[in-house]
């Protein structure tokens, strides 16, 4: 018997997923608690933006490291998650493909990660993130890979026989660098990371990503 399929959209599908996101086996996931931190590099008596915070754990790396913790999420069940995960952090809803809620060039840094198959409105996003960054303010981009994606791979993932597909997007990285630098973004650096075999030690299944890559990160500036 086959599985049922659904696409409940973004906001609700991460509303569903918010409860086991953290407990499902993810690659890209994975990697991207390997490498975002270490460029985000968050330090003492910073203000700092995750936009797109989910569950928080990006956050309470922020955190830790002695930082002030801004998040938004478009998902209030993610948001729910992240205020258990880092109760002092500050959160609110927001639409990342719209005008953000927030004062302008209060960030120090800004981390937006694995929300990019999720942007419809690359401009706005980059325009609204340069704008509440301070000048010389450090931006962190970490996305799908746009070579996964274009090949028909989504976000997904199942509860009670039913798989869930959220979409993704098909932005390539020069969708990403071009609009980045038409908002004022200067310093772009764009780097892939693969599958490799402790991942798949890990998380057995993503053997068949194996040396593919599976995360690109962007680290920017705001001059």
């Amino acid at each position: 018997m086959s599985k049922r399929v659904e696409r409940p959209g973004v906001r609700n599908g991460y509303d569903l997923w918010a409860p086991s996101y953290d407990r499902t086996p993810n690659p890209l996931v994975a990697l991207d608690r390997r490498y975002a931190i270490a460029h985000l590099g968050p330090r003492a008596g910073e203000r700092v933006l995750d936009a797109g915070c989910g569950t928080g754990i990006n956050l309470r790396s922020i955190a830790t490291a002695g930082a002030v913790a801004v998040g938004l999420d478009f998902s209030m069940g993610m948001l729910r998650a992240a205020q258990h995960a880092v109760p002092g952090a500050m959160l609110a809803q927001a639409d990342l493909n719209s005008e953000l809620p927030l004062e302008r060039s209060v960030f120090d840094a800004l981390l937006c990660s694995l929300v990019s198959e999720h942007l419809t409105n690359l401009s706005t996003f980059f325009s609204e993130t340069f704008a509440v960054l301070r000048r010389g303010g450090r931006f962190v981009f970490s996305a799908f890979h746009p070579e996964i994606a274009r090949a028909g791979v989504e976000a997904n993932f199942e509860q009670n026989s039913v798989e869930y597909r959220l979409g993704a997007e098909p932005h390539s990285t020069d969708d990403y660098l071009n609009r980045m630098d038409d908002a004022g973004f200067r310093c772009l650096r764009a780097r892939d990371y693969v599958v490799d075999d402790v991942l798949v030690a890990e998380i057995p299944w993503a053997v068949k990503y194996l040396g593919r890559p599976l995360l690109l990160i962007v680290d920017a500036a705001r001059p």
